[in-house]
């Protein structure tokens, strides 16, 4: 082969191109070009919006891991945190609702003192307030006890009304309690008058086995009496005031074979729920010794000086 005819340039291998510094300087320059026309012209905006839609779907793809694990923390933290809540909410209402009892008991509870307030301003007798502390133990007698006594005041035989009525009288006193008898019990009994007939009669707790009413005995069987009459205190008895209602006619029997009839009565005081009472004197104590009886202490009284 004849010497001219040689190719003496190097192989492709080792072809070294443009320099590495004119590489660098090209580049910088096309990157501050783009960077100069994309802040004036934003000629990139349509490249970004193609290549941002083109990709959507593997970034879609690459972030449902990301989610699906996102999604069951999610869910495991609200389950968590909705028993919390709904504890809390279980805790919140019983707390409510056991206020909410609260007040009603109050409300009620203050309802009936302005009544026993009201009931006593009418009341032209000295009268001690009381509350009532539990029932007899007794199962066969019908009895509460309260807790005044003697060294307040209380006497034997004082009448005790609640809010609505007459509730019982005082048969027993202690030092610092005292036991009263319902007008329930079958122990009891109390002058009243019919208000719409003016008759006078007495009224007895109810014998019968339930206990919770009272009976109005020794009126003949063509008395006038009538449903839903209203009985109060006559106060011929020296220890009842007259007027304090009693109770109401709830039923009548009248047989034709029984000379008197049968007559059932509800008593208007709460005999099973009475909480605060009013504690009078007995009328007989307030009424002034008859002019005999006085004479006769003032001759008995001369008569031992002597």
């Amino acid at each position: 082969m004849p010497l001219g005819t040689i190719d003496r340039r190097p192989p492709p291998f080792f072809r070294q191109g443009p320099s590495a510094l004119s590489k660098l300087l090209f580049f910088s320059a096309l990157s501050l070009f783009l960077m100069v026309a994309d802040t004036r012209f934003h000629i990139t905006q349509p490249v970004r919006a193609a290549l941002a839609t083109a990709l959507y779907p593997v970034q879609w793809l690459a972030l449902q891991p990301v989610q699906a694990a996102k999604k069951g923390s999610d869910y495991f933290t609200s389950l968590s945190q909705a028993e919390s809540n709904s504890e809390a909410a279980s805790r919140k209402l019983a707390l409510q609702s056991l206020r909410a009892g609260r007040v009603e008991q109050l409300t009620l509870e203050n309802n009936r003192l302005r009544k026993l307030l009201g009931l006593r301003e009418q009341l032209a007798t000295p009268v001690l307030t009381a509350e009532v502390l539990y029932d007899a133990a007794d199962p066969y007698t019908r009895k509460v006890i309260i807790d005044k006594g003697l060294l307040q005041g209380v006497e034997p035989g004082s009448p005790v009304l609640d809010e609505l009525g007459v509730l019982g009288q005082v048969t027993r006193v202690h030092p610092l309690v005292s036991e009263v008898t319902l007008v329930i019990d079958r122990d009891l009994a109390i002058p009243v008058l019919n208000v719409r007939t003016g008759v006078r009669s007495v009224a007895f707790g109810d014998p019968s086995s339930s206990g919770s009413g009272m009976e109005l005995r020794f009126m003949g069987s063509n008395s006038d009496v009538q449903q839903g009459d209203l009985l109060t205190t006559s106060g011929v008895d020296g220890v009842y005031p007259p007027g304090l209602p009693v109770a109401t006619v709830s039923r009548i029997e009248r047989r034709a074979e029984s000379t008197f009839a049968k007559i059932y009565c509800a008593p208007l005081a709460l005999v099973k729920g009475a909480r605060h009472v009013i504690v009078a004197r007995p009328v007989a104590d307030q009424i002034p010794q008859r002019p005999g009886a006085a004479v006769s202490e003032v001759r008995a009284k001369k008569g031992a000086a002597k």
